[in-house]
């Protein structure tokens, strides 16, 4: 049985995915009457951005996508699996299914350049960058199993109502040194009037001079 040397990219071909991308393409380069059809281009879904995918079938055609490009990722380019081979449990993992969103989706723009320069350049720079993300962020801690994240405890301290409290303070007395002063009170000069002496003169009490 014959086997191919080098296994095919996975393009996103599902109807959802597809049009999500054709969305974006049109929002920069269609013409006006499609740029005004897919609307506003800051609220189009963007693949590379999982959160952005709120459609429930588009998000499961992302899943089901990047499923299948960190299958095809680890066959065809991960050869140590000491090097950075993305574990079973990435699902489990929310930094890197950020990761792997962006990076299966700039594989995918190079595969769509009419040159090798976006596909070298994402040999040389993406692949690498990714890899050394991933044995920074995750070591050998998921190798056989899937390991609890080390930082729970502190995130849910730093997540608590004590530090929340605090750095709401902090905030606000940041937020204070950017107010303009209160304006110093005006007092008026008090009124003049003339006091009236028992000899029956008329006493200035401030300069002290007597009318008669």
């Amino acid at each position: 049985m014959s086997v191919p040397l080098v296994l095919p990219f996975p393009t996103p071909n599902s109807k959802e995915l597809r049009k999500a991308y054709n969305d974006l393409y049109l929002a920069v380069n269609g013409d006006e009457a499609a740029k005004k059809r897919v609307g506003n281009p800051t609220k189009l879904p963007r693949p590379w951005d999982p959160p952005t995918c709120t459609k429930p079938e588009l998000r499961r055609e992302l899943w089901a996508w990047l499923e299948e490009f960190v299958i095809w990722f680890n066959h065809e380019y991960v050869w140590d699996h000491n090097v950075g081979m993305i574990p079973a449990c990435w699902p489990q993992h929310p930094h890197l299914v950020h990761e792997i969103a962006v990076v299966a989706d700039q594989r995918r723009r190079a595969g769509l350049d009419p040159t090798s320069s976006a596909l070298e350049e994402w040999h040389r720079f993406g692949v690498p960058g990714f890899l050394e993300r991933l044995r920074t962020r995750t070591k050998n801690g998921c190798d056989e199993h899937h390991a609890a994240w080390p930082a729970t405890a502190r995130y849910v301290r730093s997540t608590g109502v004590r530090s929340t409290d605090l750095r709401s303070k902090l905030f606000a007395l940041d937020v204070a040194t950017l107010q303009p002063p209160d304006p110093a009170p005006t007092t008026k000069p008090p009124a003049l009037h003339l006091v009236r002496q028992p000899s029956g003169d008329l006493l200035d009490p401030v300069t002290g001079q007597i009318f008669s």
